[in-house]
């Protein structure tokens, strides 16, 4: 679950990043936050997973208190979150098995742990048969499919997907959304950062739309809703 009250960010340069905002994001939901860019989408991801901190307001997610979280506390909070990069991120020198395998490591998993989940995310996200393949021998639909993996593989309560499509063509675009929304419907909390104006539209989600720092309009009417004139 996540919650933000009122959260005012205003970088050390002065640049007033978000300027009140206030949401809230219950277990299970899929929303889809969308903007301009410069509009603050980055700054709420960088806020959700502690990387900054709000200048005021209050920020809870899954459970805690980010405006007055600990240092030592910041790992664990991360742990109930999965995290997907527009740019992948994967580690080139290690297979598929490796890459999602490295993530449970991470959090000190067994090998024996390892051993049953891992294969089990990549029968999910349709790679079952590229476990030993390397990311360079891989389609860009299959890397994003391996980052979900990754994202996935600690069963987070939450992911946050950032530009999940950007690198993809629309078929694989829309068959990364139909996984998200899979992995939506076995319970898993999906945030969804995007600009894609006509793949939101495919879909019948919660739309939070931000502009100049401040949210604009939420609600299930699409994106085109609220683009201004």
């Amino acid at each position: 679950m996540i919650d933000f009250e009122n959260v005012t960010k205003i970088y050390e340069a002065g640049n007033h990043a978000l300027e009140g905002i206030t949401m809230h994001i219950d277990d299970g939901e899929f929303v889809f936050l969308v903007g301009p860019s410069g509009s603050g989408k980055s700054t709420i991801i960088k806020l959700l997973t502690a990387e900054l901190s709000p200048t005021s307001g209050s920020i809870s997610v899954n459970g805690y208190q980010l405006e007055k979280i600990k240092r030592r506390k910041i790992p664990y909070m991360r742990r109930t979150l999965g995290v997907i990069f527009q740019d992948f991120r994967l580690i080139e020198n290690k297979t598929v098995f490796e890459n999602v395998a490295f993530a449970m490591r991470v959090v000190g998993a067994s090998t024996k742990e390892i051993k049953k989940r891992v294969p089990y995310v990549l029968d999910l996200v349709g790679l079952e048969n590229r476990g030993r393949r390397f990311p360079n021998e891989l389609s860009g639909g299959e890397q994003q499919r391996v980052a979900i993996a990754r994202a996935l593989v600690n069963n987070p309560a939450m992911i946050i997907a950032d530009e999940p499509t950007g690198n993809l063509d629309p078929q694989r675009s829309y068959e990364t959304m139909l996984l998200l929304e899979r992995i939506n419907a076995l319970g898993t909390t999906l945030l969804v950062v995007t600009h894609e104006k006509e793949l939101v539209n495919r879909f019948t989600k919660r739309v939070v739309a931000i502009d100049e720092g401040r949210v604009i309009s939420d609600g299930m009417d699409g994106y085109y809703s609220y683009e201004k004139e």
